[in-house]
């Protein structure tokens, strides 16, 4: 039913003779009359603006600004702008007027869109005209095109004009320009404290606290009185520092000048005090206003959601909607980030469709809140559904769903949202950079962050201290440590998360020393330790040697009050056991009040690690009793201790049973369980029942294979591999190494070579030293030595397999020729090193050399191993000195192993060593009862001497226990 104005309308409508003298018509008094009585109802103002149309009256400039002033009343601005593009020439009042209403009501854009047409169509621009266009730059953060403006203002006479200047500083301020604007403002003859503010509001909103401090003492010293908006912009700082003294002098300053009712400045003081922790003055201010304006409410349900109180935020959201006060898009942003703390998606959910309630869908801060808090507890689903539905998309809303995508692991997924937002037409800022960035890292993807890095820097982001925070993680995450130095050290402001970054990175790369030699630095450069500090230098102590100084971090942890943190007594726990100090661990273990599962997790790893198995055991039967649910991580530590196929099945059924058995890396682990024992059909079902599109499943599968010596059907599974779209990986390519050199085929090691190089895995140095151990064990050494020879960077892993080589071909002084050049080039041995100098001068019978280097092993610090006492037993027993390697049997500081053994006695024979033999026989017998090897070598040591009676005497023995002699065979595959 059409309204009384409506109809009025239409009749006027009759009436199309344009009308040229507007303001004694009356047609224009008519319209006055219709603009007059248009009071509550929108849709009068739609016939009106076809009146104006009609009757020519659009260039009346008294009728067109008092219909864009009723346009605003009653919340009609796309009338203005429809009805703006059609008046030719714009006065410069109509274009003032319509510029500052558009701002008033937050249309920023549309501001810049009807300066722009009236810059086109030649209308001026007055001291009235820049400050509100000035204004609109600002909240659009459009720095560039508030640069034009400033030469305007310049070129056109008005660069001294208060009001115009006032807004250029704030302009640069909210830019972050706080070098211009602080230049601009000290240009200002005359200021007042409104461009003041302005800057004290720029420091204050990019995080410069020391420079608020010192320009409201500025202000103070030029006798100007701080009002309302300079306190309001100090007190945020205050809470940010934890200045809670200088935060309540601040209060009581403004109770003393009378703006204690102010509600902006209640709003700051409630944020102040609860950021503090003393929620109950916060609460109290709330409490003492009688009307509550939603300024007030949104400042305690910030407070309760900034100090992860999510409770109290939905209790107080909802009282503040039985109060009858209407949320705004600050309140949804308030309350929007506790849903993440309850980990429930119908919260979130419950808000969105409030949002929608009260007509908040087109507020992009509010929908762009709702994505991220969608894809926080992980439907992204819903993300994705609700960034696609924006009618329009920002840049924060593209940044919002890259980081969507990032939070929740899709790597690849974020990269290609990232180049679809460039796409788009969006250039990306510092947060955008940030999030590219991360998931590089986690990709390892060096030429996509490269690309990102230098963006960054073509663009000034890299001033910006999360991008070089974010950066030095990227190149520490990819090893490439040396440009994480190199950045640390041109950065020109860092803080305690740049060090903590590089730390950690240390920590990732193996570079223990940097780490601890950061720390120290970090300590003389004045810059305070904490919690992420402690916890990211202790896994740097994992030594004997190293003790004194864990031992010493955790005096410091106790002395900064950081001792009953639960993730650093967890750390502590680790480097206790890492360090060998068992009972420190368990002590420190014993004495938390509160464990988490990370707790137990860290006691079982520290018993494993270091062979305790019926502790790790043990302690998983505890955990049990105390109620404690194990999750993967503590599975993955029990299942390489389980002593029977039975302890491994139950394992496997609780898995199974608690919904954890399908995570990749348990699979796999349990994989390997049943590889262990012998149960290959287990594996295989296991294999079938994973996801193929995970490399690591095929890893497993193929590694299982050639754990249980079927290196046949490994290669067949890698065959298999390759008629998939999965790419192998260089452990795959390792494994399959391995099974080469079970079969010692040297047809099929060339065909591997080939596919290495063809594939680019001659690059990675672990697949080489795999190359020439397995071109050694096959019989060609001189392809194994061209292979060292060709390796650019060679680590000790790589002089250790070629010793080995030329000790298998018995060529010790080659071996030990290497060893020579190897300390030259400045590489230590380690363990594995020794092992491969004590068998090549086995092999090659080198015994004073052999000596010489046992002994450089024990004074290096190196404790020897079974595998180094089985080479020198080797060595003595080959050469003759029977006595020698039976005297170091005899006081070896652990049981021998058996191959020890047998080795030995098979010296004695051939050396016709009797008395040795006898003793070696025996202890050989007790040790393994059951090993018909046994009872042939003493058989035969007894033959060797003629004792013939005590020879049948083990045939007898041997007999009784029905044990058989295991048949030889000889083979050599391919030749």
């Amino acid at each position: 039913m059409l309204s009384r104005i409506t109809k009025l309308c239409y009749s006027s409508l009759v009436v199309t003779q344009p009308i040229n003298h507007y303001s004694s018509t009356p047609h224009g008094t008519h319209i006055l009359r219709l603009l007059n009585l248009c009071r509550r109802v929108v849709e009068d103002l739609k016939p009106l603006k076809s009146l104006l149309l009609v009757h020519g009256l659009i260039d009346h400039q008294p009728l067109i600004v008092e219909f864009f002033r009723r346009c605003f009343d009653l919340g009609s601005p796309e009338l203005v702008l429809s009805a703006f593009a059609v008046i030719e020439k714009p006065s410069v009042f109509l274009q003032n007027s319509t510029v500052r209403s558009l701002c008033n009501v937050g249309l920023f854009e549309d501001a810049l869109s009807v300066y722009k047409k009236c810059r086109i169509s030649g209308c001026p621009s007055d001291n009235f005209t820049f400050p509100f266009v000035i204004k609109a730059c600002s909240a659009l953060g459009a720095l560039q095109i508030g640069k034009g403006l400033h030469c305007s203002v310049l070129r056109n006479g008005f660069g001294d004009n208060l009001v115009v200047q006032t807004a250029l500083v704030d302009l640069y301020a909210k830019c972050d320009q706080m070098g211009s604007a602080r230049r601009l403002l000290d240009r200002i003859s005359q200021p007042d404290l409104v461009p003041w503010n302005a800057l004290i509001s720029g420091y204050s909103l990019n995080g410069l606290n020391e420079e608020v401090f010192h320009v409201f003492q500025e202000i103070c010293a030029m006798g100007f009185k701080p009002n309302v908006s300079t306190l309001a912009s100090t007190i945020p700082v205050c809470t940010r520092l934890g200045y809670l003294h200088m935060g309540k002098s601040l209060h009581g300053f403004a109770v003393k000048l009378g703006y204690f009712l102010d509600e902006y400045l209640i709003a700051a003081l409630i944020l102040m005090y609860a950021g503090g922790g003393d929620f109950d003055v916060g609460r109290k201010l709330f409490d003492c206003l009688l009307e509550k304006n939603v300024t007030i409410w949104n400042a305690m349900i910030s407070a309760y959601t900034q100090n992860q109180k999510p409770n109290e935020a939905f209790a107080l959201f909802k009282q503040m909607l039985q109060a009858n006060v209407q949320p705004n898009m600050i309140t949804f942003l308030s309350i929007i980030p506790s849903c993440e703390c309850f980990g429930c998606i119908l919260y979130g959910e419950s808000l969105h469709t409030c949002a929608v309630k009260y007509g908040l869908v087109d507020q992009l801060p509010v929908m762009t809140a709702i994505l991220s808090i969608y894809a926080k507890l992980g439907d992204m689903g819903s993300a994705e559904f609700l960034f696609n539905q924006m009618p329009v998309q920002n840049l924060l809303s593209w940044n919002s769903l890259v980081s969507a995508y990032v939070h929740n692991r899709h790597w690849d997924v974020s990269l290609d949202a990232f180049r679809e937002m460039q796409l788009a037409g969006f250039n990306p800022d510092a947060v955008s950079i940030v999030c590219v960035l991360s998931a590089c890292s986690e990709l390892e993807a060096i030429l996509p962050g490269k690309s990102a890095h230098a963006y960054s820097l073509k663009n000034g982001f890299d001033f910006n201290l999360n991008v070089s925070n974010t950066l030095l993680a990227f190149y520490s995450n990819c090893y490439q440590l040396f440009s994480s130095f190199k950045l640390f050290r041109k950065m020109g402001v860092r803080n305690a998360i740049s060090w903590n970054t590089l730390i950690s990175g240390c920590v990732h790369n193996g570079e223990a020393r940097n780490a601890v030699a950061l720390l120290d630095q970090m300590q003389r450069e004045g810059m305070d330790f904490d919690l992420v500090t402690l916890v990211s230098v202790l896994p740097c102590y994992c030594g004997p040697e190293n003790l004194v100084q864990g031992m010493g971090i955790h005096g410091r942890a106790i002395k900064m009050g950081f001792a009953s943190v639960v993730s650093l007594a967890n750390a502590l726990i680790s480097m206790y056991f890492n360090c060998g100090e068992f009972h420190g661990g368990k002590l420190l273990f014993d004495s938390m009040l509160n464990k988490s599962m990370v707790s137990w997790n860290a006691l079982i790893t520290g018993y494993r690690y270091n062979n305790l198995h019926d502790d790790v055991m043990l302690l998983f039967c505890q955990m049990i009793k105390e109620d404690q649910k194990p999750n993967d991580v503590t599975l993955l530590n029990i299942l390489p201790v389980c002593y029977t196929p039975l302890q491994g099945k139950s394992i496997h059924a609780y898995a199974a049973r608690t919904g954890i058995a399908m995570v990749a890396s348990l699979l796999t682990s349990l994989i390997f369980m049943y590889a262990r024992f012998g149960n290959m059909n287990y594996c295989l079902l296991l294999f079938e029942m994973g996801e193929k599109r995970n490399i690591s499943l095929w890893n497993t599968i193929v590694s299982a294979h050639v754990q249980t010596k079927n290196a046949k059907k490994a290669i067949a599974f890698f065959s298999q591999l390759l008629h998939t779209e999965m790419e192998p990986d260089y452990m795959t390519v390792l494994s399959l190494i391995s099974a080469c050199v079970q079969i010692n085929n040297p047809n099929l090691t060339n065909c591997v070579m080939s596919y290495v190089i063809h594939k680019g895995f001659n690059k990675d140095v672990a697949v080489v030293n795999a190359l020439i151990d397995l071109y050694a064990k096959c019989g060609n050494i001189s392809i194994a030595r061209k292979l060292f020879d060709g390796l650019l960077e060679k680590d000790v892993v790589s002089w250790s397999v070629m010793i080995n080589g030329h000790g298998l071909h018995g060529d010790g002084e080659a071996a030990l020729a290497l060893v020579s050049q190897m300390e030259l080039k400045g590489m230590k041995p380690d363990d594995i090193t020794y092992v491969s100098i004590l068998s090549a001068c086995s092999h090659a019978g080198f015994v004073e050399q052999g000596r010489m280097f046992f002994n450089s092993m024990i004074e290096n610090g190196i404790v020897p191993r079974m595998e180094h006492y089985a080479c020198m037993v080797d060595l003595f027993g080959r050469t003759g000195h029977l006595n020698e390697a039976y005297d170091m049997v005899t006081k070896l500081p652990h049981k021998p192993s058996l191959s020890l053994l047998e080795s030995l006695l098979g010296a004695c024979i051939i050396h016709g060593n009797l008395q040795i033999g006898e003793e070696i026989g025996r202890l050989l017998l007790e040790m393994d009862p059951e090993n018909p090897g046994s009872y042939v070598m003493l058989y035969n040591v007894y033959a060797a001497a003629g004792r013939w009676t005590d020879a049948n005497k083990v045939r007898s023995d041997m007999e009784e226990r029905q044990l058989r002699k295991v048949p030889g065979c000889s083979l050599v595959e391919g030749w």
